[in-house]
């Protein structure tokens, strides 16, 4: 969602189901909201297969493998991996590792990863939970760019610069001592003393 988008508010004559899609558009805009759904439906086809029975006719097909339980338990991470994207974004970055290397596994483990329909999703899930960042507010975005660049110490870079010489090297701060032979550290021939 763009952070620039006007906020929606709600007219007297607008309809419930008009509320309820720009509420859910606002809560899925500020969270990796396809990241999770395809994580989620990754993981259905992979904890499914292995216990699906499919019948043509008389004849049963039955997919039960002896990694059903690997299949079941991959699955259903990767369906929690969904569930916590939506809910607890600030783990994107541990939920799109997990889910890659879940759907990864899911190949050997799990009827090749649910027919490769459970590990194509779930690995376009991570990548997106990988690739998502929210969102800055409009009023960070709009800040001049010399009120940007200044670093932590809260000096822009013009501050930071001008103790500069001539050749662009640093001179010694304030702070700092004028000769290393005044510091602790070189006192008693190199030697500290600890008591």
């Amino acid at each position: 969602m763009n952070p620039q988008a006007p906020v929606y508010v709600r007219a007297e004559d607008d309809a419930w189901l008009t509320a309820v899609y720009y509420h859910f558009h606002a809560w899925s805009g500020r969270r990796p909201f396809w990241a999770g759904l395809f994580t989620l439906l990754g993981g259905l086809p992979i904890a499914y297969f292995p216990y699906a029975d499919l019948r043509l006719g008389n004849v049963s097909l039955a997919m039960a493998t002896t990694g059903g339980a690997g299949a079941l338990i991959i699955g259903v991470l990767l369906i929690t991996l969904g569930l916590a994207l939506w809910f607890q974004e600030t783990i994107r970055v541990f939920a799109g590792v997990a889910a890659i290397l879940l759907a990864l596994v899911s190949i050997p483990v799990s009827n090749l990863g649910g027919f490769f329909v459970g590990f194509l999703l779930s690995m376009v899930g991570g990548a997106l939970a990988l690739a998502w960042a929210p969102g800055r507010p409009a009023e960070e975005a709009a800040q001049p760019m010399a009120e940007q660049q200044a670093d932590p110490v809260g000096l822009t870079k013009a501050e930071a610069t001008a103790d500069m010489g001539a050749q662009g090297v640093p001179g010694p701060r304030g702070t700092e001592t004028a000769y290393a032979s005044e510091t602790t550290a070189h006192a008693d021939g190199g030697r500290n003393s600890a008591g």
